[in-house]
């Protein structure tokens, strides 16, 4: 367990040591893994040292040291890995290597590598995620995924991407792109067949950023967004051991146990958007809306006027299908389910959300509560045949019987 946990807070920031002394990113993962492999060999014999991160990073160090030593590598590279000796394995303890985390994390999102890659390589680098675990997340062979990583790193490499945090206007053009990889990176664990680890590691690497980055730009970003993705993740991840009945069934958020979510996590989620007063930008939206619900004592007391504003604000901020669907299902609770099929059809114009089985849902939701249960049912089932979820089949189905006439 010792280990483990060490591993787990000191992964980033020995791999991004290694990283930015070597130049060679599976140089550094390789000498990371096996000072965690001497770790769970000798520790269990001789004891867990006082400072188990700093000796991760020394055994990690050394190995680096022995490996450019018989590849006869220029000597400056050994100097710095030298260095290494004289006081940055014990600035770990003291979260003394923030600026290479957040070298690492800006360098695995850099915008040059595809969306896939960059949350992979956040996965396996940064979050020391095994290779075989992100292949099955992404629904892909271990080889597969392998590949993948090595040509992402060829091409930072390669393509000379910088190994550095960017400042000024830089910083404020690239922060979007890290955050949209941790919402991805959050939206696989949150999924109903994803693993709640990366929903975990989403949250663990969005703390770090709202720890880390106003240290680096104080004045020259606002960093409000980063704050309001990690409200969003927190209100989100409360409910998780909520969602699903004695079954296994997923449960929609009305018929959730409210007494089963996290309140600690609500709490703080509430207490970051009281902290950044009337800012709102879309992940900012997003947590105020996640807040909404979260906070309602029952899901009749929920505030849903107030949530189809934000869905107005965040509209018009980023007026893509799937806001404008959420959009008219608040309405649909907000002003009754009519206006909620007249925004839904608006947001259908064009063929967007063309057999998109949530938007089917929400018809057949909206449609039940107008008085036609009947057809709401039929659309019930035809979402489920369209969803790659089995649990959301299942759950879909069980709404379609529901509301099926008797003997349908």
């Amino acid at each position: 367990m010792a280990a483990a946990t060490a591993a787990r807070e000191a992964h980033p920031q020995i791999v991004g040591a290694l990283i930015r002394v070597t130049g060679d990113w599976d140089l550094a993962e390789d000498c990371a893994q096996e000072a965690l492999a001497a770790a769970l060999q000798r520790w269990p014999v001789s004891g867990v040292p006082d400072s188990p991160a700093a000796w991760l990073m020394t055994v990690a160090r050394n190995r680096a040291i022995d490996v450019l030593r018989r590849a006869s590598v220029e000597r400056v590279k050994l100097r710095e890995l030298a260095v290494l000796e004289r006081g940055e394995p014990e600035r770990i303890e003291t979260g003394g290597f923030g600026d290479d985390r957040l070298r690492l994390m800006f360098t695995c999102c850099h915008p040059a590598l595809p969306l896939e890659a960059r949350v992979a390589l956040t996965l396996r680098t940064i979050c020391g995620v095994r290779t075989a675990d992100i292949a099955r997340a992404f629904l892909v062979g271990e080889a597969t995924m392998t590949r993948r990583l090595t040509r992402a790193k060829t091409k930072i490499a390669q393509a000379g991407i910088p190994y550095r945090v960017p400042e000024g206007p830089a910083l404020a053009e690239r922060l979007p792109g890290v955050l949209g990889v941790l919402y991805l990176l959050f939206t696989n664990g949150y999924n109903a067949d994803g693993s709640a680890a990366f929903a975990d590691e989403a949250i663990r690497l969005a703390r770090l950023l709202v720890a880390l980055l106003p240290r680096v730009a104080p004045d020259e970003s606002d960093l409000s967004e980063v704050s309001g993705l990690l409200a969003l993740f927190l209100f989100q991840h409360s409910r998780r051991d909520a969602r699903r009945d004695e079954a296994g069934r997923l449960l929609t958020l009305d018929r959730q146990d409210r007494s089963r979510w996290d309140r600690a996590a609500i709490a703080e989620g509430v207490s970051i958007l009281a902290g950044l007063g009337g800012r709102n930008g879309p992940y900012t939206l997003q947590a105020r809306i996640a807040a909404g619900h979260a906070t309602a004592p029952s899901a009749g007391e929920t505030d849903w006027p107030g949530i189809a504003r934000c869905y107005d604000e965040l509209w018009r901020l980023q007026p893509t299908p799937v806001i404008a669907l959420n959009r008219a299902v608040a309405h649909g609770f907000a002003s009754g389910p009519q206006a909620g099929l007249e925004l839904l059809a608006e947001a259908r114009a064009g063929g967007a959300l063309e057999d998109y089985p949530h938007a089917l849902a929400a018809e057949a939701d909206l449609t039940g509560r107008a008085g036609d249960p009947a057809r709401a049912a039929a659309l019930f089932r035809r979402a489920a045949e369209l969803t790659h979820s089995e649990a959301e089949r299942t759950a879909l189905l069980d709404r379609a019987a529901e509301l099926a006439p008797p003997g349908d």
